[in-house]
């Protein structure tokens, strides 16, 4: 239950880029009939990226991932005395690439967000300059799940003159996107994604550049990706990544999405009704169908973690990238939740291979788990002390 973290491969997904580690393992630059042959294939991969995201193949750039992805479409587009917005629960493929753009001279403004992790469109209104050339939000949170109104945000960054860039890791894949010139979110410019969050294999993304938008490249080489990323393809990845999206957009179009959700409800009431002072990081608030955060007063987050881990059950106290990290979510915390209730939270994230018998098993096990830690939590004997003696 740590999809958000990655997603297994699917075999589909393997079967389809088998071929090009093996047998057609020609180069896609090369004009020999092997070369042309890898050629094809990243094209056909390239058209299904774009039919998921409604928008042409011209404007598909593969990447490593959806870090770099992030970084170019930041570094891309920015230069000294431009200034950028974005917000204060970034991924930090964002966030620390902002904080490096402020070391080259671009001002940078991070957007707060509401209790319920939302970026309100007068915040945003309200921080606009007449040199902010890029406004950055992500579309769904790493660690809440959180959607964002970024149909809305991206036509006010638009009627101010400014590029819109959203980080769509956790989104694609999960949501319906339309980036075509009459689709819902027409005014977006740049969208990140990465392959290792839709059932495509690590070391695999895309950035999504709409026409005419003008793009230097961070890598500097061949004439690969139009000019805008440098670097033999990945060929193999890349025909990963194209049938995952095949196969999203077709589990898009059944009820998946809503058994996913159903899912994860299902989760929630479950915990929330065996445990006591448990609760909805961002209840009430728009979320992806896959992900729920929930916070378990008087327990860490990641004794809870290794506790589940041993019975085996994988979730997460945050974003993979700050496994380790002693200071609590940056993105919690954001939200006003105190620093000890960021430390008690923990992720869930299903995938669409979760089944019914795994979240009942789930249930068997985290309140058993919560209920042993909270016997050696100093504040939680003290709350119950107080409680019985009143």
């Amino acid at each position: 239950m740590d999809a958000n973290a990655t997603t297994p491969l699917l075999p589909e997904v393997f079967e389809a880029m088998r071929p090009f580690w093996l047998e057609n393992f020609g180069n896609a630059s090369s004009i020999h009939q092997q070369g042309q042959q890898a050629r094809a294939a990243v094209d056909h991969a390239r058209e299904s990226v774009a039919r998921l995201l409604v928008c042409r193949a011209s404007e598909i750039v593969f990447t490593s991932g959806g870090t770099e992805s992030d970084n170019l479409a930041l570094f891309g587009t920015l230069n000294a005395g431009d200034h950028l917005i974005t917000t204060t629960i970034e991924h930090h493929a964002v966030l620390h690439a902002a904080e490096a753009l402020a070391e080259r001279g671009i001002g940078v403004t991070f957007l707060p967000c509401t209790p319920g992790g939302l970026i309100e469109p007068a915040t945003l209104q309200a921080a606009l300059r007449p040199n902010t050339r890029l406004v950055s939000i992500m579309l769904a949170n790493n660690e809440t799940g959180t959607i964002q109104p970024i149909a809305e945000l991206s036509a006010i960054a638009h009627a101010a003159g400014s590029l819109f860039h959203t980080d769509a890791v956790q989104a694609t894949g999960k949501l319906p996107i339309d980036l075509s010139p009459k689709g819902l979110w027409k005014n977006v410019d740049l969208l990140t994604l990465s392959g290792h969050k839709m059932y495509a294999p690590q070391g695999t993304g895309v950035l999504f550049v709409r026409r005419n938008v003008r793009l230097a490249p961070l890598f500097h080489g061949g004439s690969h990706e139009r000019q805008r990323r440098a670097g033999t393809e990945n060929v193999p990845g890349i025909v990963a990544l194209g049938k995952a999206a095949e196969i999203a957009g077709q589990w898009l179009k059944t009820d998946g999405p809503a058994e996913l959700t159903a899912l994860r409800d299902r989760l929630e009431q479950g915990i929330l009704t065996a445990v006591e002072e448990s609760g909805i990081n961002g209840a009430g608030t728009p979320r992806v169908s896959n992900t729920s955060n929930l916070y378990f007063d008087h327990v860490e987050a990641e004794a809870l973690v290794i506790a589940l881990d041993l019975k085996g059950l994988a979730v997460s106290g945050g974003s993979a990238c700050q496994s380790g990290a002693t200071e609590p979510s940056h993105v919690l915390t954001s939200m006003g939740l105190s620093p000890a209730r960021a430390r008690a939270s923990i992720r869930f994230s299903l995938s669409r291979l979760t089944t019914e018998e795994e979240v009942d098993y789930a249930l068997t096990l985290i309140p058993a788990a919560v209920a042993r830690l909270r016997t050696l939590s100093p504040t939680y004997l003290r709350s119950e002390a107080a409680l019985a003696s009143s």
